[in-house]
């Protein structure tokens, strides 16, 4: 049904599978990050693997360190939509991850989520002394 509405519409690509990005506004502790530089390199990184991406203002939400004793960290995140193929993150898969690696180390994250399709996915990272006292 997709192919044809794509068809009567005239429309060129049809990227059917979903990315999401959550963009943090604070490390694990609570402390803010400047996450407008993340949301730009997130951006530049879908952009030139993907094709394009879409950030959302920020939202609000929260998470459960389990990794701190259950402690919860409330957050602003900015929400990154991607729409691609799933061959696409096939392909594209080691920097993917790559990205997300460098953004969660360097965020101070305990873990940084993303969803695909229907699948939210989660990469942990190991508790570390509070960089802030």
């Amino acid at each position: 049904m997709t192919k044809e509405l794509a068809e009567q519409l005239g429309a060129r690509k049809n990227a059917s599978t979903l990315l999401v990005l959550f963009i943090p506004s604070v490390d694990r502790y609570g402390v803010a990050i400047d996450q407008d530089a993340w949301v730009e390199r997130a951006l530049s990184f879908l952009g030139s693997a993907f094709g394009g991406a879409t950030a959302f203002p920020q939202a609000k939400g929260v998470w459960r360190d389990d990794g701190r004793n259950a402690e919860l960290v409330f957050d602003a995140p900015v929400i990154v939509n991607c729409y691609t193929s799933e061959t696409l993150i096939e392909q594209e898969i080691d920097s993917l991850r790559a990205f997300l690696l460098e953004m969660g180390s360097e965020t101070r994250q305990g873990a940084v989520g993303l969803v695909i399709d229907r699948d939210y996915l989660e990469i942990e990272f190991p508790l570390e002394n509070d960089p802030h006292g």
